[in-house]
């Protein structure tokens, strides 16, 4: 079956071909994703049609099919379960049905009273938590049913902060489109407004410039470096080991403040724009980033020499929320929840693109799937971090910092894809531009959409009050899931 197989050195420069498949190659690449032969990268709707971007891992290729559809689509959920709310964001977002779905439940809709799938057994009961939490955090519900203190099945609900950004996206331009991008979720600002140049300039055949890349790269990886740290910390005060969650704190805000001084925006908002990035980087910046580097170099092995050597909190920590290789694999988990379960995909390795195909760096696997090896990939990712940070910075190219896109270059039709590993995983766009140039559709999907399912599965035969630790080890983007 031809998946418009698209090469690694074309996949994030080259137009996207838009082809319709038919009913037979859907139900083909429905049976490859049952038998694991393929992983979904993603799945939405558009005006009359349905898509599917679907990854080869052992080819190292990815296809997109395009199926028309005006009212319904043959299910991919009844045969691969991740699939299942991506179907459900379809239907209430575009009104396709997905036909045969086992779960035809409203997902972003919140007005009618929502059926919870029942739980049989003797002395159940349930605790209903959110969506309203005690924490300055987004909302979500949470409805665990429980056997005393152990949980029996978990389910969310989720869809409180839809925000629209794809409805806002169409017929913007694609300045706008960069601005909402890095606004889908706020602690990935960056790795979203990358997606989305990738897109732009791969439907535009316009790649940004070198010394561009590499700042692009440079500001992806403090955004990871932040966000381990600030998980690290706060993992460990869901322990009750407040020690930890104040040092990763005090790296976490030097880091932010040497990225305002080099970029001008803490979260590096708004750097990135398709072409390239807005800002360059001056010697003072990249002298704040090193002295900011340098201290967490520094303090690092203390760090991790406080995590490992306590005992009660490794007590919390390991075996907690184990999450299952095979569960793992089939969900096509990114980023640490994937790689602590032993899936080693990175898109940086397995799908390289400017500058990290010519960086040196591992990919942090472990194989204990729980609390303690989401712990420990985050700090081998910091350590691999501060490696490509210094790579970066000492081998910063000359010359411009971004590229004039022509959108009258744009034909009818014109599609590009993006695809940017974040710190929470690999965060997928699909572009499709009009003949203005303007924006005709946007999808972004973000890695919470395969991560959210799997912590319902790693908290099934833990106690309740194990949920925060192993939610926290998580972190998945609700706003990001939301959209």
């Amino acid at each position: 079956m031809d998946l418009t197989p698209l090469a690694n050195a074309d996949l994030r420069s080259t137009p996207l071909r838009r082809d319709h498949c038919t009913l037979s190659d859907w139900s083909t690449a429905c049976a490859a994703l049952e038998a694991g032969k393929l992983t979904l990268l993603a799945l939405w709707g558009e005006a009359a049609a349905v898509r599917m971007a679907l990854l080869d891992e052992g080819a190292g290729r990815i296809g997109v099919l395009t199926l028309p559809a005006e009212t319904a689509f043959p299910s991919v959920g009844r045969h691969h379960p991740p699939a299942q709310r991506l179907e459900r964001a379809v239907a209430d977002l575009w009104g396709l049905a997905p036909a045969g779905a086992p779960d035809a439940r409203p997902w972003l809709g919140h007005t009618a009273p929502y059926p919870f799938l029942p739980v049989e057994g003797d002395s159940l009961h349930q605790v209903p938590v959110g969506p309203v939490h005690a924490g300055i955090i987004e909302p979500g519900h949470f409805r665990f049913t429980a056997q005393g203190e152990t949980v029996v099945r978990l389910e969310e609900r989720l869809g409180y902060v839809h925000k629209g950004i794809e409805a806002l996206m169409t017929g913007a331009g694609l300045a706008r489109g960069a601005e909402l991008a890095g606004r889908t979720s706020g602690d990935s600002c960056v790795a979203y407004q990358w997606a989305f140049a990738q897109a732009a300039e791969a439907a535009l055949a316009c790649p940004a410039p070198p010394r561009a890349q590499h700042i692009r790269a440079v500001l992806a990886e403090l955004e990871r470096l932040a966000n381990h740290l600030g998980d690290i910390g706060a993992i460990c005060n869901d322990a009750a080991f407040a020690m930890m969650l104040a040092q990763c704190s005090i790296l976490r805000e030097r880091l932010l403040r040497a990225t305002d001084l080099a970029f001008g925006h803490r979260m590096g908002k708004d750097v990135i724009a398709p072409g390239g990035v807005t800002r360059d980087l001056t010697p003072d910046g990249v002298a704040a980033l090193e002295a900011a580097l340098a201290e967490v170099a520094g303090r690092l092995p203390r760090l991790v020499a406080l995590y490992d050597g306590t005992a009660s909190l490794q007590d919390r920590t390991v075996g907690t929320g184990r999450l299952s290789p095979d569960l793992a694999r089939q969900f096509g988990a990114g980023g640490f929840v994937g790689r602590a379960s032993g899936r080693s995909f990175d898109t940086r390795r397995a799908l390289p693109y400017a500058p990290y195909d010519a960086l040196a760096f591992a990919v942090a696997t472990r194989d204990g799937g729980c609390v303690n090896a989401r712990v420990w990939v985050r700090f081998d990712e910091v350590q691999e971090s501060l490696g490509l940070l210094s790579q970066l910075l000492a081998s910063l190219p000359g010359g411009p910092v971004r590229t004039d896109l022509l959108p009258a270059r744009a034909t009818e039709g014109a599609e590009g894809i993006g695809l940017v590993e974040g710190f929470r995983g690999d965060v997928f766009v699909h572009l499709a531009l009009g003949p203005d140039g303007r924006i005709a559709r946007c999808h972004l999907r973000d890695p919470s959409w395969f991560q959210w399912p799997l912590l319902e599965a790693a908290i099934e035969g833990n106690i309740i009050a194990d949920f925060p630790l192993c939610n926290k080890s998580f972190n998945c983007s609700y706003s990001g899931h939301d959209l």
